[in-house]
């Protein structure tokens, strides 16, 4: 196991461009921590965000994992370069010839996803703690530590979507046809859901729960928005709007967990299984 990652790590650390978008994602991730100098006016309220409650705990949790998702296309950049370039210049046929298996090699790409997803999730822990015990209103440790299912909920998210994106490399080969895959792959799952809920459904409900298990849609799924439970938002809604809120439910559930983990090993077999069957 080690000696495969170290490979893996050895390619990409000798990428000059892959190292770049490695380093800007965990530099961009830390930018999060900017949002407590934030402050700004709406409505007249004028709004300090880490005053608000955003970096308390456990709010924090959900937060930070929400906001660190959307920063993850650094990484599937990385992974499908990964993947394009053992193609491009032929380090998966020269791994082969110096007696790597097929299969070793499958693992090798896995263990990096399962890296990158976990170094992710460790820096979001770390840097969470420290936002959190700076400026939370809450420091007991029975409240620090609730909630972190939505660290494990990231963890999962990032496993999932890596392993579709490595999918992508390996089917298409070409990094930017991958990435162009990916985007199509959004837009797919969206124009079908369009169609089902205007065709079959008539019910955003029940289309809501086909489209759950849609790969992308579970993936994304693991992870609600958590602005609503923004304590600023709240206010502000109250200043603008009558009538009382519908409560929204904003927990991490088993079946999107095991939906969304379905997926990651089902791309991970197809991934093996066109590198099996692939003359390289």
């Amino acid at each position: 196991m080690k000696r495969l990652i170290s490979i893996e790590l050895q390619k990409l650390w000798r990428n000059r461009a892959s190292k770049i978008l490695i380093l800007s994602y965990f530099i961009i991730l830390s930018f999060i921590a900017l949002i407590a100098s934030i402050k700004f006016e709406i409505f007249g309220f004028e709004i300090k965000l880490a005053e608000q409650g955003i970096f308390n705990f456990p709010y924090i949790w959900h937060f930070n994992t929400y906001v660190a998702m959307y920063l993850k296309f650094f990484l599937a950049i990385v992974i499908v370069s990964m993947m394009a370039n053992e193609y491009t210049y032929s380090t998966l046929k020269q791994n082969l010839i110096d007696g790597m298996s097929k299969k070793e090699f499958m693992q090798s790409k896995t263990l990096t996803v399962v890296l990158f997803a976990g170094a992710s999730t460790l820096f979001i822990f770390l840097m969470s703690l420290i936002l959190g015990y700076s400026f939370s209103a809450y420091t007991e440790a029975s409240i620090v530590f609730s909630d972190m299912i939505y660290l494990a909920a990231y963890f999962v998210n990032l496993f999932a979507f890596f392993s579709f994106c490595l999918f992508a490399g390996i089917l298409v080969k070409r990094s930017a046809f991958a990435l162009g895959f990916i985007l199509v792959c959004y837009i797919a799952e969206g124009i079908v859901y369009g169609l089902l809920r205007w065709l079959v459904f008539h019910s955003s409900e029940a289309t809501s729960r086909v489209a759950d298990f849609f790969p992308l849609t579970s993936i994304s799924n693991l992870v609600v928005e958590p602005f609503t439970r923004f304590k600023a938002y709240k206010a502000i809604e109250g200043a603008v709007q009558q009538g009382v809120a519908v409560p929204k439910d904003y927990g991490v559930h088993w079946y999107n967990v095991v939906i969304a983990l379905s997926w990651a090993i089902i791309f991970l077999l197809l991934s093996y299984r066109i590198l099996k069957k692939r003359d390289l």
